[in-house]
């Protein structure tokens, strides 16, 4: 199947999707901070540089794209076009988090992951993932996935 735009235009599109300060992110970070948490932005000298670092809880939090991180729910769709190089693309951006979670775990810090389906849609309880997520900041669970 051929794309609907031509290369230029397609290139031009993607380089306009954002891998921080997405809205998802933004919204989260707002729950949170509205709740009394404190947090550092996208810290470099960490694996996978995390959306949310809380130095005082030893915890990270990464808020993801179902789309660009492969996630298994509603919003995900394999795309028509190049499907040989998306599946790549996708399964390359999983084997990274995967790393990255594993790396965080073993340096102690504890690692949460919110997905886009968690909080994006009619109906969602933003204030019930909120709740979950101060919870798990305040337990010592190592790890805590938030799906929609």
């Amino acid at each position: 199947m051929a794309d609907v735009v031509d290369p230029a235009t397609r290139s031009r599109m993607m380089a306009g999707i954002r891998s921080r300060n997405t809205k998802p992110e933004i919204l989260i970070r707002s729950l949170l901070h509205r709740q009394g948490f404190r947090f550092r932005l996208h810290v470099r000298n960490l694996p996978g540089k995390p959306d949310m670092v809380f130095p005082r809880y030893r915890a990270v939090v990464f808020v993801h794209g179902c789309f660009w991180h492969g996630h298994d729910c509603h919003l995900f769709k394999w795309p028509g076009t190049r499907p040989d190089f998306w599946r790549e693309k996708i399964g390359r951006n999983q084997d990274n988090d995967y790393r990255t979670r594993t790396a965080l775990i073993a340096a102690g810090w504890r690692v949460g992951i919110v997905w886009e389906c968690a909080i994006r849609g009619a109906g969602k309880d933003l204030g019930e993932v909120t709740r979950r997520l101060a919870n798990w900041l305040h337990s010592d669970v190592p790890f805590m996935e938030e799906r929609g």
